[in-house]
């Protein structure tokens, strides 16, 4: 890997996400300035500083019991936890996360709660379908994740747009009170404040997704560092796109699906990621190795997925 490339990458991140931090916080600010002036924005101000220092993480129990997990023991998975020591070891982590299994028919992966007590979960599915080097750089991708501390991040970007949500629902609660008063008063009304309210919802949760997308690109960067394996994470990607969606689906109309609208997407798209991926150059550090059938765990088939089920977001 490239070290330069590497280093231009990280701080490019770092920067998109500070500059996305910077705007969640004004957004806030803004809407308590109008109103209450610059006292309530300072103050504002001072608990989004809080809010960022004192981020509370959900337990991962939460999470798990969502999606029905079960511990994977490093008995029962030995070669795999081989690797996440030595994925947290290189990423400085101050304990190696725990694995969980989740009897899903949904390719996926995620990480939760903080580096002392994270916890990385894999589905049924992504155990069975991935090869050992694609396996590898997925649970490469989830390390980096807590590495970079993006679970608290994320988890305070949430709460200072749900603060945002707040200060501009009582906003626009006051207006519906004030408003004809003033009119009838003659007063004039200030409508770009106006405007603020309405939409620094939505100007928040537009900002919410693009620090999540980056904090994506990020992980990405940082699973390469990891495994020095650019084009294992690649071909993870490329085959969890290929296996998303149903088997008709796969089978009928294997390219053809509704396009997402950029801005509301809290992951880049495959391609953009794979783009980023291939533009780093040969690993700076011995790829982990693999051996034919080490990795995978012996499985018990998941559950036929429902129709419909109330936790169906996958992080």
């Amino acid at each position: 890997m490239d070290p330069r490339r590497l280093a231009a990458h990280r701080r490019l991140n770092q920067l998109h996400t500070a500059a996305l931090l910077a705007l969640l916080a004004a957004l806030c600010s803004t809407l308590a300035w109008i109103l209450g002036g610059p006292d309530l924005a300072l103050l504002a101000l001072v608990a989004v500083a809080a809010l960022y220092l004192f981020t509370p993480l959900a337990s991962p129990r939460l999470a798990l019991s969502l999606y029905r997990g079960q511990l994977l023991a490093p008995h029962q998975a030995p070669a795999l936890y081989r690797v996440l020591e030595t994925l947290a070891a290189r990423a400085g982590l101050p304990r190696v996360p725990l694995l969980y299994y989740i009897p899903s028919r949904v390719v996926n992966a995620f990480a939760t709660g903080g580096p002392w007590s994270s916890v990385i979960a894999v589905s049924e599915m992504t155990l069975r379908r991935l090869d050992e080097r694609e396996l590898i750089a997925v649970l490469a991708h989830e390390v980096g994740h807590i590495a970079n501390d993006d679970l608290r991040v994320m988890a305070f970007a949430d709460l200072v747009s749900r603060l945002t949500s707040l200060l501009s629902l009582i906003g626009q609660l006051l207006v519906l009170i004030a408003l004809p008063l003033a009119l009838l008063a003659g007063v004039e009304v200030p409508w770009a404040a106006l405007l603020v309210l309405v939409f620094a919802p939505t100007l928040s949760a537009l900002a919410q997704f693009a620090l999540s997308r980056s904090r994506e690109f990020e992980a990405d960067r940082r699973a390469v560092e990891l495994t020095g394996d650019a084009e294992g994470l690649a071909r993870a990607l490329a085959r969890i796109e290929r296996l998303q969606g149903s088997g008709w689906e796969r089978l009928l109309a294997p390219h053809w699906r509704l396009p997402e609208p950029s801005l509301l997407r809290t992951h880049p798209s495959t391609e953009a990621r794979i783009e980023r991926l291939r533009a780093l150059a040969a690993p700076s550090r011995p790829r982990l190795p693999t051996r034919p059938g080490g990795l995978h765990p012996p499985l018990s088939p998941a559950p036929a997925p429902r129709r419909s089920h109330l936790w169906g977001l996958w992080s």
